[in-house]
């Protein structure tokens, strides 16, 4: 009985997870589907490529909840089940990436693919579930590395792998137990398939650089020379 109930809680997180607020974000505000713009994920980059900066904000705070939740929910119903706390969140993950209520169908009917973001704002909510002290390490590093390499499918892989660090740092001196570890490679394995078309493109230097980052500035400072040299 109590595997039963353990399932319903990762599939609760799976479906809450599975929320497209950054669909309803845009929808709300410019009327747009995000679905329809750029990448055409439902995450907080393309919300604010969709809307602007605070759309892009309010939808990254909202799915970090995700895999916060899930998380939180999971140490209330199950305190004592470690393996729970750490499948919610990557539940989560999988219900923003594949969402069931962002179905798409052919003519006839039939799945063709389930819609969704990328992965890193409940990965890194994720992560702040299971251990709240970790936000203020790897929240300050994904922005680092987003203002200074300026690509944000980079910025989505890296908070997953300062997860494995943080927690594996942590469990190494007996702070949290090693299963955490896990959760980080799951998340970051998750999060390397789900952004494939952008790993396509960063091998053949084609990736979007972000204009406001310091390599976006100094890329743009490189052209602008190239230019002015012709």
């Amino acid at each position: 009985m109590q595997i039963v109930f353990d399932i319903g809680i990762i599939l609760l997180a799976y479906i809450f997870g599975s929320i497209p607020f950054g669909l309803l974000i845009v929808k709300l505000k410019t009327g747009k589907d995000i679905r329809q713009v750029e990448s055409g994920r439902t995450g907080g980059t393309n919300a604010m490529r969709a809307a602007g900066f605070w759309a892009g904000f309010g939808t990254a705070m909202l799915d970090i909840l995700k895999g916060a939740v899930g998380v939180w929910v999971a140490r209330w119903l199950t305190p004592d089940q470690t393996w729970v706390h750490v499948l919610a969140p990557i539940a989560a993950i999988l219900g923003h990436n594949y969402s069931v209520f962002l179905i798409e169908r052919d003519e006839n009917g039939k799945i063709v693919r389930f819609r969704g973001g990328a992965g890193g704002a409940p990965s890194v909510g994720g992560a702040m579930g299971l251990w709240p002290g970790s936000i203020l390490i790897i929240l300050p590093l994904g922005m680092l590395t987003f203002f200074s390499i300026g690509i944000a499918s980079i910025t989505t892989m890296a908070v997953a792998l300062f997860a494995i660090i943080v927690f594996a740092v942590r469990a190494s001196q007996g702070l949290l137990p090693w299963a955490y570890v896990w959760y980080g490679v799951g998340a970051e394995l998750l999060l390397i398939w789900a952004l494939r078309p952008n790993l396509k493109k960063l091998f053949e230097g084609n990736e979007r650089v972000v204009k406001y980052s310091l390599n976006g500035w100094l890329r743009a400072r490189r052209e602008a020379k190239a230019e002015g040299g012709k």
